[in-house]
């Protein structure tokens, strides 16, 4: 195991996919000369040349595009977006042809794209630059949605993405880029569609993801201080939706708390409590609670911006609440 940041984790899994298979390329805005507006392919360029990381003009809707049609081909293309509110531009691609022309021809087109984008908030780019948008797209069937939140996820979400025959949105928070975390040194998948426990406990369970997951576990640190033993979920993959380690650990606590980045309402954290509910009603001690973003466009200003999303504090409030 090698200690390393998200952001290397990230580059790593990169450069080891083209390395292992030729048919691998970038193309994105600024991903070759300039590295990448996070600098996750930074000397890339040097390394594989601009027939594998390919600088494009400004226009999403082509980029995913192309995308797509080399992956028809035969390619398998990895699509940068600056951020994930420039995939609203490219949208149509993605929910309208990504996402459906294996099923349209049945069967006889594969889509192996991966798109991946920057998402979420903190770095005070305002109310069109900071949105978490991840449930339009998990809503959509036929397109992958993935959301890691260390660097070992990272890494092994994204060789497992570049390998998978359908079309992946790899969705990267701005804010996990310089966290470290161990990995391994050799070449290892982490499943696609696979929910993982963070930390174990007893009392209550928080599901998260992304960012929200090192959220989740300070609150869960706190909470262990106070005499709680809080259980983390992190589910890693929003489409497809792994919700059995869910089940099994609400099944143990009989009290959760679903912790979004995105707004409350319409959020994922809706469907994951219905599942919840329909799936595990008996074991219900308590209502399933929601620590979600305020329903606000996200503001400019730094102190108004850390209001509007949720806190460790904010959980450990909601959980203690939640208990009694």
């Amino acid at each position: 195991m090698t200690l390393i940041t998200y952001r290397d984790a990230v580059r790593d899994a990169l450069r080891e996919e083209m390395h292992r298979d030729p048919r691998v390329f970038i193309m994105g805005e600024e991903v070759g000369v300039w590295g990448g507006s996070y600098a996750v392919t930074q000397n890339m360029l040097r390394e594989f040349g601009d027939k594998r990381v390919r600088d494009t003009p400004i226009a999403e809707g082509i980029i995913v595009g192309a995308g797509i049609g080399a992956a028809m081909g035969g390619l398998r293309p990895v699509c940068e977006l600056m951020t994930v509110n420039f995939g609203l531009l490219a949208s149509d691609m993605l929910i309208n042809h990504a996402a459906k022309l294996h099923y349209m021809f049945a069967g006889q087109v594969k889509v192996p794209l991966v798109v991946r984008a920057v998402g979420g908030s903190g770095r005070q780019l305002a109310a069109t630059h900071s949105q978490s948008l991840e449930v339009l797209f998990a809503y959509i069937p036929g397109l992958k949605v993935v959301m890691p939140a260390t660097p070992y996820d990272a890494k092994g979400l994204l060789k497992a993405a570049i390998r998978d025959d359908d079309p992946v949105l790899y969705i990267e928070h701005s804010l996990l880029y310089p966290i470290k975390g161990e990995v391994p040194t050799g070449d290892y998948l982490v499943p696609i569609g696979a929910s993982d426990i963070k930390r174990e406990g007893k009392d209550v369970t928080i599901i998260a993801w992304s960012r929200m997951v090192h959220v989740a576990l300070q609150a869960a640190e706190i909470l262990g201080r106070e005499g709680i033993s809080a259980e983390v979920v992190d589910l890693r993959t929003l489409r497809p939706l792994d919700m059995e380690p869910v089940i099994r650990s609400f099944m143990k606590t009989n009290h959760a708390i679903v912790v979004e980045e995105d707004w409350r309402t319409f959020g994922i954290g809706a469907e994951v409590a219905v599942q919840i509910y329909e799936q595990a009603f008996g074991y219900l001690d308590a209502p399933i609670v929601r620590c979600a973003g305020a329903e606000v466009p996200m503001p400019y200003a730094k102190n108004l911006e850390a209001l509007a999303v949720p806190t460790a504090g904010d959980v450990v409030r909601a959980a203690k609440e939640l208990i009694g």
